[in-house]
């Protein structure tokens, strides 16, 4: 249902766009929105510090006239995404702060158990090990306490070296490719991450920053591709989106320059509100914020949307 509402507003948008006028005065100060002169003002101060972003000019056949030709939009490309954002809040990590009054202050200890006297972090994982025909237990364990000291006493300097010779007569040195091994590396799937697949599968994103003409806000737009460069599916960029934003702020929808496959855009129609809500914190701090600030502040607050897509390489400033 929440997808029909999407597509029925952005189709309204589309012919909205049309009798809105191009706002002309600046009211950045006031409301937070920006005349298109102000946007490529602050994409031309984005691109100057952060060489990573340029200027399209996108498909001749959707310029906007009230941009100049060069300047329709702003592009990144190939920005890395290593982990799905759904999956991470899906995890709930707890923890517990064991042995306060140490001079360290203390330890960390996560996946505890509030209700359970066991943690989860503590339990023996034993395997069978296999050496010469003897089978001996291999205990991995997590230790909270300190490590015991060996006794001095215990120094094993003494004993013969192994006989490495000897080894390679036997063919213990010989290392053989395990079939088994091989069919399951080459058979690893692509895209996501299969269940328990410890392989860090590396997605990248194009970026682009319009100008809504409608919400005089810059609109950021997304496009993602696995670790073959095949485009994701829809469902597939919205696993990188925060579950809060999905298929509400975040919509996919067509590009009002690129032809082509529809892309997932964070919707701008709270953009104004929240840039203007920071021009007033900074204006309490007897700072002021001018508006070829403003693509670097708004690549920040749209960060909480996407936080897995590390695009935000832009300096840091203060309040």
């Amino acid at each position: 249902m929440q997808k029909v509402i999407n597509f029925a507003h952005s189709k309204a948008l589309a012919v909205a766009e049309y009798i809105v006028p191009v706002l002309k005065d600046s009211k950045f100060k006031e409301t937070g929105h920006l005349t298109p002169d102000e946007f490529v003002v602050a994409g031309d101060f984005l691109v100057h510090h952060c060489p990573t972003w340029f200027w399209s000019p996108g498909d001749e056949s959707k310029t906007r006239s009230y941009l100049p030709k060069d300047k329709q939009f702003l592009v990144t490309k190939n920005v890395p995404c290593y982990k799905r954002c759904k999956y991470m809040e899906a995890m709930e990590v707890k923890e517990r702060i064991i042995d306060e009054g140490d001079d360290e202050g203390g330890w960390v200890e996560t996946q505890f158990e509030q209700g359970d006297a066991s943690v989860s972090t503590a339990q023996e994982k034993v395997a069978d090990m296999s050496i010469d025909g003897k089978t001996e237990r291999a205990t991995h364990t997590s230790v909270s306490g300190p490590l015991p000291v060996q006794d001095e006493g215990d120094d094993d300097d003494d004993e013969e070296a192994a006989d490495m010779e000897e080894y390679e007569e036997k063919g213990l040195g010989e290392i053989e490719d395990d079939p088994a091994s091989l069919q399951q590396i080459t058979s690893m799937p692509s895209g996501a991450e299969a269940e328990g697949d410890t392989v860090l599968q590396t997605r990248t994103y194009d970026l682009n920053i319009t100008y809504d003409k409608y919400y005089q806000t810059p609109r950021l737009w997304v496009f993602g591709y696995d670790e073959h460069a095949h485009p994701l599916h829809h469902k597939q960029m919205l696993d990188d989106i925060s579950q809060d934003h999905a298929n509400k702020t975040v919509t996919i929808e067509p590009h009002p320059h690129i032809p082509g496959p529809p892309r997932a855009s964070i919707h701008p129609c709270k953009h104004a509100d929240v840039m203007k809500k920071i021009i007033e914190t900074v204006a309490e701090g007897g700072g002021e914020l001018e508006v070829h600030m403003y693509l670097l502040i708004f690549l920040k607050f749209v960060q909480a949307v996407i936080p897995t897509i590390e695009y935000d390489y832009t300096r840091q400033f203060s309040m």
